[in-house]
């Protein structure tokens, strides 16, 4: 039995959209232990994935702390990892790769880098679907890869019953109509307009719900949804999973919120602008689509309602 290690820091779609990678992982290695390198954030999620036996935790502090890269480098070396799978694929992951195997090929180190194409360019095959990107690493490093291009996010949900009993939750639209502060055009400015129409269309039986993250709340005030908290805080991970899970449908921008109902299997759209694409995300699935436009702004809340129709009324 040997050791294997998958790096995967994040973010939360990168998260959701790895699940089947490492599904291909864990079961082309049956016989040996798989252990996940990740940051805090997903460290307690990655412990109900159950193609991992142990997680292991990268504080990401800076390259220039030497104490703690030693202590890190220390506590991977110890398991003497015979295979590395390098989901990541970062400037911060390369470095790693030159400590531990500086001279390292696919078949110990298996990487965009190590992997990549005969005569391509890497920012050449960065332009490729992340799915694809993964796809082509896996095989390349003799992975059969069943899972990689389907990634099943089912494993995350926890119990919520307690809060959709607190909130009378039965029948609910999610949204999402949240992003990053420094990535301002991912973001759609007219959900209060669609939340009007769908409760018009309703008759108010139909709840809308939003569920910000922990940089959000104050934000949600702006929003005419009923906000779902635990206890004053935002749900985390797989209780947001599972809201996610039970919802009727989701409206959401690009963000991991979106790519979570994605793999989870949900029904919803996401809506685009020009920063990329649905395809080079790898969004799509059978149950979840995206309406894409040059400008979010130019997007209007009847052509978003009118696909929200379709499916729930």
């Amino acid at each position: 039995m040997s050791n294997i290690l998958i790096i995967k820091h994040g973010s939360l779609g990168d998260i959701a959209q790895a699940c089947g990678a490492i599904q291909d992982i864990s079961e082309n290695h049956k016989e040996d232990q798989i252990h996940l390198l990740t940051t805090e954030p997903y460290f307690d999620l990655f412990k109900k994935n159950p193609y991992i036996s142990k997680v292991i935790l990268d504080k990401r502090l800076s390259r220039l702390n030497l104490i703690y890269l030693y202590s890190l480098m220390k506590s991977i070396k110890k398991y003497n990892f015979s295979k590395v799978y390098d989901l990541q694929n970062s400037s911060r992951t390369t470095f790693y790769k030159k400590i531990l195997f500086p001279k390292a090929t696919k078949d110990t180190w298996s990487s965009t880098e190590t992997t990549l194409p005969e005569g391509t360019k890497k920012q050449d095959f960065d332009k490729d679907s992340v799915l694809s990107r993964f796809d082509y690493q896996l095989k390349s490093s003799g992975i059969d890869t069943n899972n990689t291009l389907s990634p099943d996010f089912s494993w995350s949900p926890s119990d919520i019953f307690q809060i959709k009993n607190y909130y009378q939750l039965d029948k609910y639209i999610l949204i999402f109509p949240f992003c990053s502060p420094h990535l301002i055009s991912k973001k759609w400015p007219y959900y209060n307009e669609l939340i009007s129409m769908i409760n018009e269309k309703s008759d108010n039986k139909l709840k809308v719900v939003i569920a910000p993250g922990p940089g959000e709340i104050e934000e949600s005030s702006k929003i005419n949804a009923l906000c779902i908290l635990d206890n004053g805080k935002a749900l985390d991970i797989s209780q947001l999973a599972a809201l996610i899970k039970d919802s009727s449908f989701v409206v959401a921008n690009d963000t991991g919120p979106a790519h979570m109902t994605a793999h989870l299997g949900s029904k919803g759209i996401a809506l685009f602008g020009s920063h990329t694409t649905p395809h080079k995300v790898s969004i799509e699935r059978e149950n979840f689509k995206a309406i894409q436009v040059p400008e979010l702004s130019k997007l209007t809340a009847e052509k978003v309602f009118e696909r929200v129709s379709k499916i729930i009324f």
